[in-house]
């Protein structure tokens, strides 16, 4: 028969246990849960409809629009693209977006700024693009900056960070965004700022002004692990969903007096503690690929990558 100090012990002994089941079963998963950047620029600007900031681009045939829910597709024949109405020289520019299910691999979707039409050969670009995949492997957010002809012809020199999201992109809409003002590009997921790319020097940073654009094309030569898998056309078309679209910012003719918006609660921009810390855990649990930590990469054309 034990003693009443060794059932004591044995009880403190067994409810420690038990804690540390619980601690690690049910606290250790939390640490990796989508925190709250505690604030939401999304909800800041106001959203527009399609036709008061955007056109067609590209295959009109391939182009639904309902309700302000816009959706694109491509099958053999063609793809899809759309274009901001007027160009800007900074802003907040965003899209709620559900992506195609299934066999995907080769194909692209994306939101991005750029003035390629106005400068063909020397532009500047700067791109949220989701890589189609194979079934059973995430999509990849690829972000990119292009700078003065850096994404044209021989010169390409991309700036690209990679993310594999942590939620289903094809199941519901997700809201994707860029900031970008003269000192800063900040690409932002539901709200969680994911990268920010500071200026660094004039030579590293796009100044000129650009059109928002949204697109869905088969890029299968690169797009899926290097082009290893290409787009399967049985599996087609191809769909893209957009809608709560956001422009705002200061037109490319704006006065002086525009200011440049702000994705944090500060007007003068930057990111706050809070937006640091989830745009870190993104970074931590999520990033799968940085264009300055690949040692592959002849960093002496992407210098900003030592700057402080």
């Amino acid at each position: 028969m034990s003693s009443p100090s060794s059932s004591f012990i044995n009880t403190i002994v067994l409810f420690i246990l038990c804690f540390f089941i619980i601690t690690t079963i049910f606290m250790v998963p939390l640490t990796n849960a989508q925190p709250s950047p505690g604030f939401s620029p999304s909800n800041k600007f106001r959203t527009i409809g399609f036709f008061q900031g955007f056109r067609n681009l590209w295959g009109p045939q391939h182009q639904k629009l309902e309700q302000n829910q816009l959706t694109i597709w491509l099958d053999k024949s063609s793809g899809s693209g759309f274009k901001s109405n007027r160009a800007f020289r900074s802003g907040y520019f965003g899209a709620a977006v559900k992506l195609h299910p299934g066999y995907t691999a080769g194909v692209i979707t994306s939101l991005y700024l750029s003035n390629n039409e106005v400068h063909p050969g020397n532009h500047d670009e700067v791109d949220i693009e989701f890589l189609g995949t194979t079934p059973g492997k995430p999509y990849t957010l690829q972000t990119n900056v292009y700078v003065r002809g850096s994404g044209d012809g021989s010169r390409i020199v991309g700036r690209e960070v990679k993310f594999n999201l942590w939620f289903d992109p094809t199941a519901n809409f997700h809201h994707y965004a860029i900031l970008w003002s003269p000192r800063e590009i900040i690409f932002l997921v539901d709200d969680i700022p994911i990268r920010r790319y500071k200026k660094k020097s004039d030579s590293t940073f796009p100044t000129r002004p650009m059109w928002v654009y949204g697109s869905v094309w088969d890029a299968s030569s690169w797009a899926t692990e290097g082009g290893k898998y290409k787009a399967d056309y049985q599996y087609q078309p191809f769909y893209a969903r957009y809608t709560n679209f956001k422009l705002s910012g200061c037109p490319e003719n704006a006065p002086n007096s525009c200011g440049a918006v702000s994705a944090s609660p500060n007007p003068a921009g930057g990111l706050s503690r809070q937006q640091n810390m989830a745009m870190k855990w993104a970074q931590n649990n999520h990033m799968v690929y940085d264009y300055c930590k690949d040692s592959r990469r002849d960093h002496s054309v992407t210098p900003e990558c030592f700057m402080a």
